[in-house]
């Protein structure tokens, strides 16, 4: 996993437009789970467009901070046909 936000941000970065998994510290030991597509990454944060079948919010953000102490926990979902053996 990166090391510093600087780091966090440049992969993001590399990935605007790509299909996400979000793992999100909903209190009280509540854990939220949702995906949709990275949407833009901006100077402290970066926003996530949600799939509208799952919830009623159209958008998050997180900061590259919540990555870092890993309150929140992303997930890219690749397609096989892109990766390399």
């Amino acid at each position: 996993m990166a090391k510093t936000l600087i780091e966090i941000k440049r992969s993001l970065d590399e990935n605007v437009g790509k299909r996400i998994t979000i793992q999100a510290n909903g209190g009280r030991r509540k854990t939220i789970e949702r995906s949709g597509l990275l949407e833009g990454t901006y100077p402290s944060v970066f926003t996530i467009k949600l799939d509208q079948d799952e919830c009623s919010v159209e958008r998050v953000s997180y900061s590259y901070t919540d990555v870092l102490t890993e309150t929140v926990k992303l997930t890219l979902e690749e397609d096989t046909e892109v990766q390399a053996t």
